[in-house]
């Protein structure tokens, strides 16, 4: 704000002297206007596509929680992904955006709208060799633009061995559930896997999944939707992340489909499937052979 005053007449009047008043002044007002929340940026699209999203997304809210449920390496999904936290932002419903792609303990959350990838990747510790920043960064970066803070809900690496050797973990799912799931990491891992190890693996399974459920908790704020976006597995409401939610909040499950997916699709296991063009052929198992050479053999 500007100040308009008249050039006094007194002869006591002493421009120079007065020349830090002036400064003083200026440098209050700017220090005011610095520490004043940036305005959010709402980045939206007119996309057919973007419209389509919108108006899928409708039929599924009110909702506290909404998991998203994505193949990694279908950009298709992260397309819709982007579009989802857009139409969320603009309506002012989106509370937070909890990420599998990140650890727990990290967050944008003292990021501005104006904040750089380069500021938000640092602050998330982003690790682009494992979660391409090109395929995640357009849905993150829309929320911190919409100043919705983004955080990680993974379950650190440092705390798998002892997930691995809780037993704890083996009663948190009712014994069917446990058995699919047991039979998931099975089939995930294209039966290459010793039968020694299923067990470690489906426990961490579930760790991963109640660090998830745990953080949505600490951000569920009434009226709004907290949005969760991982694996197809972790959003599959009879096996994985809504197994361990409060019975108090509302949640609903999306599975982004690439074609026909596995072919084995439960009923129950989401609240909304959203189908998107089949990816080419990929012998993900030669891969998985590659690295455990010695299980394969």
């Amino acid at each position: 704000m500007l100040f308009h005053t008249s050039r006094p007449t007194s002869r006591f009047w002493r421009p120079r002297g007065c020349a830090w008043l002036a400064a003083a002044a200026f440098l209050l007002l700017a220090g005011g206007c610095a520490g004043r929340p940036e305005a959010p940026i709402l980045e939206q699209t007119g996309s057919r596509e973007a419209a389509q999203t919108a108006g899928r997304l409708a039929a599924l809210l009110p909702a506290d929680v909404l998991l998203v449920g994505e193949q990694h390496d279908a950009q298709a999904h992260h397309d819709i992904e982007q579009q989802i936290v857009s139409s969320l932002a603009a309506r002012g419903l989106l509370a937070a955006l909890a990420l599998e792609m990140a650890d727990v303990g990290v967050s944008t959350a003292q990021l501005k709208p104006s904040a750089t990838d380069e500021q938000t990747r640092r602050a998330l510790k982003w690790d682009d060799k494992a979660w391409p920043w090109t395929a995640y960064g357009p849905a993150v970066m829309t929320a911190v633009r919409a100043g919705v803070p983004v955080l990680g809900a993974n379950l650190p690496h440092a705390r798998m061995p002892g997930s691995m050797n809780d037993g704890k973990l083996d009663v948190q799912l009712p014994g069917p559930a446990l058995k699919a799931q047991q039979q998931a990491i099975r089939i995930g891992h294209c039966n290459l896997l010793p039968e020694s190890q299923i067990t470690p693996m489906t426990r961490i399974q579930i760790a991963r999944d109640i660090t998830m459920a745990d953080t949505i908790h600490q951000l569920a704020f009434p009226g709004k939707t907290v949005l969760l976006l991982t694996g197809n597995g972790h959003a599959d409401r009879s096996l994985g992340v809504p197994q361990h939610l409060r019975a108090d909040l509302k949640a609903k499950s999306i599975h982004l489909r690439a074609g026909q997916g596995q072919g084995n699709d439960r009923a129950d296991a989401f609240d909304s499937v959203w189908p998107t063009p089949a990816l080419p052929e990929t012998d993900h198992c030669a891969g998985l052979q590659k690295q455990l050479p010695a299980v394969a053999r």
